[in-house]
């Protein structure tokens, strides 16, 4: 078994890697894939609107490594509590931070000490004093129960290695009729077994996604109801290999398996899914 196979590499290697991204983007200013690698200057443009990207700034927008804009499909309201997993340097927070205004706040949670020291940086550089980052992992939340109205997460629950204590959080902390409202990396079809025992970075990204419907179970069986999928696009995975730091000889390796080069034309998604807490609101406090 390779050692990104076990729970305890798999955080690890994410928070290594995570960190590299944070400092690299403290010290220069460096775009970044949700890989680890560098992205063209396009990914964040390609997430988010002009309007939402004008006013962050580079260092908040080069830490941007998520498959989606959840800020844009939650519905946010003013007032609201929105909690975050998996901040990073904090774009999701901003953009939320705005929709809920000065009466409402927003939690970012990150496991990786540079990010967290990267988005504390970005918020008192933009002055945003209703946006707060704890360190933390997804699977035991620094956060009281039914405290939170709205949860977000871009592109993050996929590194998970424990998914199901990750929805089981989620529910314990939303209030009555709270929703959470995520991207994330999924898959059509059982992961390729080749690709399931590389530990390369190139499948990082997917190294712990599930099949669809998979993800979609759990996150009913944690409690949530109306659980939608509101949108479902191909990755362009292979591009992505292109740019990942593993030998030549490796990728040739990987590429000549068929279901792989299958896997990677065509079953790599990122779904947006929408889902609430059972419950009536009580309102926002």
């Amino acid at each position: 078994m390779s050692d990104i196979e076990t729970p305890d590499s798999v955080k690890k290697t994410v928070r290594n890697s995570y960190g590299k991204i944070a400092r690299d983007v403290l010290v220069h200013s460096q775009k970044a894939s949700c890989c680890g690698e560098p992205a063209k200057a396009s990914t964040s443009q390609a997430l988010y609107s002009a309007q939402e990207l004008a006013a962050l700034p580079d260092s908040v927008t080069a830490a941007s490594l998520g498959c989606g804009n959840p800020t844009a499909m939650a519905d946010l309201k003013p007032g609201e509590v929105v909690l975050d997993l998996g901040s990073g340097g904090g774009i999701d927070c901003f953009l939320a931070a705005e929709k809920v205004g000065p009466t409402g706040r927003v939690i970012g949670l990150d496991m990786t000490p540079e990010m967290i020291a990267l988005a504390n940086a970005n918020a008192a550089k933009m002055g945003a004093a209703n946006v707060s980052f704890r360190l933390g992992e997804m699977e035991a939340m620094p956060v009281d129960s039914g405290t939170v109205d709205v949860i977000i997460s871009n592109c993050v629950i996929n590194l998970s290695p424990d998914k199901d204590r990750v929805f089981a959080e989620a529910f314990r902390v939303l209030k009555p009729g709270g929703r959470m409202t995520v991207s994330d990396i999924v898959t059509r079809g059982p992961l390729p077994t080749a690709i399931r025992e590389s530990a390369n970075a190139w499948v990082d990204c997917v190294a712990g996604a599930l099949e669809e419907k998979l993800y979609l179970e759990k996150i009913r069986q944690a409690g949530f109801e109306n659980v939608e999928v509101i949108s479902r696009n191909v990755v362009a995975a292979q591009s992505a290999s292109d740019q990942a730091d593993i030998s030549t000889e490796e990728k040739e390796r990987l590429l000549q398996d068929a279901q792989v080069r299958e896997f990677l034309r065509s079953g790599i998604l990122s779904i947006k899914v929408r889902a609430v807490k059972p419950g009536t609101v009580m309102g926002n406090r």
